[in-house]
């Protein structure tokens, strides 16, 4: 698993463990000094014997970086706080292809729907499923059932009796 922190933050932690190695401590000694594994300390002294402090630098991310900047990212959450009905869908659920169609419609942005969930994951959104409701559903009988008939059968089925 990784550890937590930044790219920036983890690199910090590596270059004083490595600033630590050339100062002839021992990769156990730098472990403990900033909690890491022996074996990380080890790979650093590694790292540091072949290419110095600069062989700890953090690495690029691999792949495209996102072509939405954070203002449009935050306008973004501003347009789906507003909800689907207001960005003009015919029905109040965000789907994935909706996001999609709302990034290329405001910013020129195109999107796959897939990468357009990788979006929405990157800005702390989760899925959510909408509770669904039979249209024919009477909320007076439900309460009725739920205030009257359901602590009569608690009530008959603590007594061992059966009838409905």
């Amino acid at each position: 698993m990784r550890t937590p922190g930044t790219a920036k933050e983890l690199e910090v932690r590596r270059r004083i463990g490595g600033k630590l190695l050339l100062k002839g401590h021992t990769p156990a000694e730098v472990a403990r000094t900033v909690d890491v594994s022996w074996t990380t300390a080890n790979r650093w002294k590694q790292s540091v014997d072949r290419g110095g402090l600069e062989a700890l630098a953090a690495k690029p991310h691999p792949g495209k970086p996102c072509r939405l900047t954070a203002k449009q990212k935050q306008e973004l959450v501003e347009i789906l706080l507003q909800g689907p009905l207001k960005a003009g869908f015919p029905t109040d659920l965000w789907t994935c292809a909706r996001v999609a169609q709302v990034i290329e419609r405001e910013f020129g942005i195109s999107y796959h729907s897939a990468h357009a969930w990788k979006i929405l994951h990157g800005l702390g959104w989760t899925c959510q499923k909408p509770e669904q409701r039979s249209r024919k559903r009477d909320e007076a009988a439900i309460r009725h059932w739920r205030e009257k008939a359901w602590p009569r059968i608690k009530k008959d089925a603590k007594r061992g009796e059966t009838r409905c």
